[in-house]
């Protein structure tokens, strides 16, 4: 069936409508809501009930690549610097050596036992070397687990920063197939280039990006997430035309972003987060268009057998390797091990080898989707199960919070009081983005005369101001006090 340039909104509409409904039923089963909206694209595709035809694997990879940029940026604006600060480099091994390791295991698996040149088992295997630990997490809030200790953000800070490595495996990869070369060496400058540039960029474009949301004035605050999306994308463009990697320079400006004060940051980051979500509803209604299951079914077989030693040997090899020299015991990095979820962006790499017209580009794809569908399918729904089987899932008995740390939520800790701004403060007149206020430290409300005013990064205090202040302890409420030398009365 034909798509009329007119039925396009319709459609796209319908079909958001259908995978968040769908979506509603993974709760129930534990399956990742993403693997639905997958299936709702192939139910809409060429052999599906909806009958669209879609065979564009350009658009599907523009669709994909502009998705990813989103996803990381929310990503990274989520990302807790100090949480992932004592874990840094047990999740950089994981994101380079793991993902290196779990590619080379995976493309020798593939050029001894099946019809795979080496170069073309290499190719495969760095396509599905990343993780999407992103549906962990949606997995063990629906199930109500935590994780002990540093698992979460380990997980957390791999998930965010693999994508880059297996991005240049794939891209040096199916260059050397395209063109006849198999110079492997060449490609060791170019990785070294890669990630210094994209380093840079990134942390450049970060701190850029801070300095212009907090001091320049927009007419009007809807302007700021247009400001902030246009700073992202030419984070990424930028980079990349350089010979950057654009997908760890956008990551490291978000996390740099994410961790410092800017106006509006509540609000953006939620605001991101909803736009996330719908580039990922959207990634996989395409690749799921874009699937012809006639063309999975022949290779089921082969798809199992490479799935399996992906699962239970090649991402075993890369944890265990890569954390070889951390303190690390067995049973946290056999759970590391089991989340290996492939998501969308394995899908995505695959149509590199489609683009580049490489002879065994539509095995590849059809390998991959299969893969990754059963990778989200079996590690997915078995997630909270192995977690408590490996005694590293927190007991029920025990509130955690699921976001930045694990640390138990103690209420008696909280500090709520007033503050005022007497005259001749050094405060007077400044924003209070600019203040360095710690994040444990909510200003709910200014009291200004007869006035309640509801505070935003951009606001100025003046003498006289009387802050409504919570505080999760009193060390955070201790260090408001001597930002702002003022005076407190308890309420």
């Amino acid at each position: 069936m034909g798509i009329a340039t007119e039925n396009i909104l319709l459609i796209g509409s319908v079909l958001l409508l259908i995978s968040i409904i769908a979506g509603k039923t993974s709760d129930r089963f534990g399956v990742p809501t993403l693997i639905l909206f997958l299936i709702v694209g192939i139910l809409a595709g060429s052999e599906g009930i909806g009958g669209l035809h879609f065979d564009n694997a350009q658009l599907a990879q523009f669709i994909g690549i502009v998705a990813l940029n989103f996803i990381l940026f929310s990503g990274g604006l989520d990302t807790n610097w100090q949480s992932i600060k004592p874990i840094l480099w047990r999740g950089i091994a994981l994101s380079t050596i793991g993902v290196l390791l779990t590619a080379l295991s995976v493309g020798l698996f593939v050029y001894y036992f099946f019809d795979f040149t080496l170069l073309e088992g290499l190719l495969l295997g760095s396509i599905v070397s990343s993780t999407d630990a992103a549906a962990v997490f949606s997995i063990l809030r629906n199930k109500g687990v935590g994780l002990k200790g540093f698992l979460r953000p380990v997980l957390e800070l791999e998930s965010g920063s693999n994508d880059p490595m297996a991005y240049f495996l794939t891209i040096s990869f199916t260059t050397i197939l395209a063109n006849g070369d198999a110079s492997i060496y060449a490609l060791i400058p170019i990785f070294i280039k890669g990630f210094i540039i994209g380093g840079l960029m990134g942390y450049g474009m970060g701190k850029a990006t801070i300095w212009l949301i907090n001091n320049i004035r927009l007419n009007a605050d809807g302007l700021y997430p247009v400001m902030i999306l246009a700073l992202a994308m030419f984070t990424y463009s930028a980079t990349d035309f350089v010979g950057g990697n654009g997908f760890l320079a956008i990551y490291l400006c978000a996390v740099l972003l994410g961790n410092s004060n800017f106006i509006h940051k509540r609000s953006m980051i939620k605001f991101y987060d909803g736009q996330a979500w719908l580039m990922q509803i959207i990634m996989f209604l395409t690749l799921g268009l874009l699937v012809f299951p006639s063309k999975i079914i022949p290779i089921i077989g082969s798809g199992l057998l490479i799935s399996a030693f992906l699962i239970f040997i090649a991402r075993p090899i890369g944890v265990f390797a890569s954390l070889a020299f951390f303190k690390v015991n067995i049973r946290s990095r056999l759970f590391i091990s089991w989340v290996g979820l492939r998501g969308a962006v394995p899908i995505v790499f695959a149509t590199y080898p489609m683009l580049a017209g490489l002879p065994k580009a539509d095995i590849i794809f059809n390998l991959v989707f299969f893969i990754s569908v059963t990778s989200v399918l079996l590690q997915g729904t078995t997630l909270s199960f192995v977690a408590r089987l490996l005694h590293v899932a927190v007991p029920n008995n025990l509130k955690r919070r699921m976001g930045v740390d694990m640390d138990i939520l103690d209420i008696d800790k909280s500090e709520m009081k007033e503050i005022s701004i007497p005259a001749g403060s050094e405060v007077v007149g400044k924003k209070i983005v600019s203040l360095g206020i710690p994040k444990a430290v909510h200003i709910t409300t200014i009291k200004r005369g007869n006035k309640f005013i509801a505070p935003v990064g951009s606001t100025r205090l003046e003498a006289g101001d009387t802050l409504m202040v919570l505080a999760e302890d009193k060390k955070s409420m201790q260090a408001l006090l001597e930002i702002l030398k003022a005076d407190e009365d308890a309420m």
